[in-house]
């Protein structure tokens, strides 16, 4: 795992949890990986899971996730000249 990642799991991670400070941090990781949905084992649990669903976890359903926005058109037709390298 690179530097950055953990770094930003550690910044996404802290004032969440200390909404939840009652909780050791396991028990935090648990309750984050149920509200992302995530049904697998603990130790297969990714740091992506944790990261998006920290980033996510206080907006409303329709936003969009962090990072897809600027792939987004509007215009179907544009959509597709752009994947085909026709404009740019």
């Amino acid at each position: 795992m690179q530097c950055h990642r953990i770094e930003e799991l550690i910044e996404l991670l802290q004032p969440e949890w200390l909404k939840d400070q009652e909780l050791n941090l396991l028990q935090f990781i648990v309750k984050l990986a149920q509200e992302a949905g995530y049904e697998g084992k603990l130790e297969d649990l990714t740091d992506d899971v944790l990261i998006y669903h920290l980033k996510m976890r206080n907006s409303g359903k329709e936003e969009q996730i962090p990072g897809l926005k600027k792939d987004q058109e509007d215009d179907f037709k544009t959509a597709i000249l752009r994947a085909r390298g026709i404009i740019e």
